[in-house]
């Protein structure tokens, strides 16, 4: 299994999204080919409901921290709850890596 399939099986286990985006964003970087070490994750789920946003990226480093610790070097996380993620069109665009190709 893909560390990327990973990822999603875990949070949806973890936290039953209404919507999951995970985008392997590794080719953006300073990586091997085929790297799976830079991770983006669109997440919405009523489980964040009430959370600051720290608390929101805290559930999912948590549900994540074997991969963290295993290969996974950058995880950009976007936590919305349904009435935020309804407010947005899409999550934010990934910055350009500044470590070069």
């Amino acid at each position: 299994m893909t560390v990327q399939a990973v990822i999603e099986e875990k949070l949806r286990a973890g936290l039953s999204p209404v919507f999951l985006q995970v985008d392997n964003e590794s080719h953006m970087h300073s990586v091997p080919a085929n790297s799976e070490t830079h991770f983006k994750v669109v997440v919405v789920a009523d489980a964040f409901e009430g959370l600051r946003a720290v608390q929101c990226h805290q559930r999912v480093y948590g549900l994540l921290s074997e991969e963290l610790q295993s290969g996974v070097h950058a995880l950009a996380i976007h936590a919305y709850t349904p009435q935020d993620w309804a407010n947005r069109t899409e999550a934010p665009v990934s910055p350009e890596c500044i470590g070069g190709q």
